[in-house]
């Protein structure tokens, strides 16, 4: 059986990473851990997050391309627009994947049955005169490896927005992973904010790399914690 780790994030500080009891974890431990801006940070390296504008709707964002079956896939854009209401909708969305259409929220779990590429999805913001999208972008749904490896990941609220502001309202969280620092295409949406520690399991042999980031009531994304890898073996 593969080894469990676990992580602690730490907003904007550097982050530990240690073996469980199961794998002798004490003050001797070996860790690894990785430092990054936690301004304009990219969380995901290979997705075409192209983005129109038009009038007075913008939208921005990088949608994850990679989840693997039963486990949550999030994502939310950032929108502005100048007046009205904007409402979102999603164009060939998988049915696992359900769209939020007042915040653009993008998110679901797929079953088994989905396991394989979900292509050419479209996500479209309109205020009714002029609108804006991302996409088209895939996203692909790896099978479970039943014998694979689990990462405990557990953090402090990250609070300050991606403009250096003060990010209050909190509503829940979002942590984003993969094989890459520059790639981190799988996620998770954790929506309690009283809930600090998550354990992902399905991790296939090799170094994985996490971030967290908060998000509040109005979906307003905090800036994501500094980049904390674990190898899993």
């Amino acid at each position: 059986m593969r080894e469990s780790k676990s992580i602690r994030l730490v907003g904007g500080a550097m982050l530990v990473v240690c073996a469980l009891a199961l794998a002798g974890c004490g003050g001797s431990s070996a860790s690894s851990s990785a430092s990054s801006s936690s301004s304009g940070s990219t969380l995901t390296g290979s997705v075409p997050a192209t983005t129109d504008k038009s009038g007075s709707v913008s939208l921005s964002g990088s949608p994850p391309t990679a989840v693997t079956v039963g486990q949550t896939y999030s994502f939310t854009p950032t929108v502005s627009a100048s007046s009205g209401t904007v409402e979102f909708t999603a164009k060939n969305a998988p049915a696992w994947l359900a769209v939020n259409s007042s915040t653009g929220a993008l998110t679901g779990t797929p079953p088994a049955a989905d396991a394989g590429t979900d292509s050419n999805i479209t996500l479209t913001a309109t205020d009714g005169s002029a609108s804006a999208s991302i996409g088209p972008f895939s996203i692909e749904v790896a099978e479970a490896d039943s014998g694979a490896g689990s990462a405990q990941i557990s953090w402090t609220p990250p609070t300050t927005a991606t403009d250096g502001s003060t990010l209050t309202d909190l509503a829940g969280y979002n942590i984003f992973y993969g094989t890459s620092p520059s790639a981190l295409t799988q996620s998770v949406n954790v929506p309690n904010i009283g809930v600090t520690s998550y354990t992902i399991s399905g991790l296939t042999s090799g170094t994985w790399y996490f971030v967290v980031t908060s998000y509040s009531a109005s979906g307003t994304q905090s800036a994501p914690s500094n980049v904390v890898a674990t190898t899993v073996s």
